[in-house]
């Protein structure tokens, strides 16, 4: 049986999961749209991580069940949430405040293209894009102390999204420092990407098959 069928990659949520248990206790952290959202749903209630949205919301707790949805409270994706012991909302003013003061520990966005040196791309495939601009991930890419990115490995027809250099138009120049995919967990280093953790069954040649940027395995 070759390695491609071996390979168990990691689903969305154990994507989320993932980079959950790599937050440390009392980091202050703003969730982006689309998977990292569900990174709320695997912190326990007992650890404390105060999770943050652009839109005034600070202190989200994970998503509601449908008996407890309260249809006013929202992330910046309007998306439905909870709010934690002592969550607060603020002025959108504000919030933004906070991010571009750098009082936030981490944000987790997701991305089009990530490459080998930082550099982000996560708001248009073209110049030619519908999306009217690039929003706020541009004031969290630069505001927060670090950017971490959950995305799929590839789009699907197959093309790497960890690429030697970014095709689509620059969310922020060098900003990530860590990239979750469905594949593997990647530290960005001045020599490229940096393999951390791989998803179960994946073979080291396998991985550099689906990539199309440098990746460095620890001795």
């Amino acid at each position: 049986m070759s390695a491609v069928a071996e390979a168990r990659p990691w689903t969305r949520p154990q994507m989320a999961a993932r980079l959950a248990s790599d937050i440390p206790e009392g980091w202050y952290v703003n969730l982006g749209i689309g998977i990292p959202t569900l990174v709320a749903d695997f912190v326990p209630t007992e650890r404390e991580v105060i999770f943050h949205s652009e839109n005034g919301v600070l202190g989200m707790g994970p998503a509601p069940a449908k008996a407890d949805l309260d249809p006013w409270l929202i992330n910046a994706g309007k998306q439905h949430v909870t709010l934690r012991t002592g969550g607060c909302f603020v002025h959108h003013a504000d919030s933004f405040a906070m991010i571009r003061g750098g009082h936030l520990d981490l944000c987790v966005l997701g991305a089009f293209e990530v490459a080998e040196n930082g550099d982000i791309a996560n708001w248009a495939t073209s110049e030619n894009d519908t999306a009217p601009a690039v929003g706020g991930a541009m004031d969290l890419a630069a505001g927060a102390k670090r950017l971490w990115v959950v995305m799929e490995h590839s789009t699907k027809d197959g093309r790497s999204k960890l690429v030697r250099k970014c095709t689509y138009p620059l969310t922020a120049p060098r900003a990530v420092k860590r990239v979750y995919t469905n594949l593997a967990v990647l530290e960005v280093a001045s020599e490229g990407f940096v393999v951390l953790d791989m998803a179960a069954g994946l073979s080291r040649d396998e991985l550099r098959a689906r990539t199309d940027a440098e990746l460095i395995f620890p001795a």
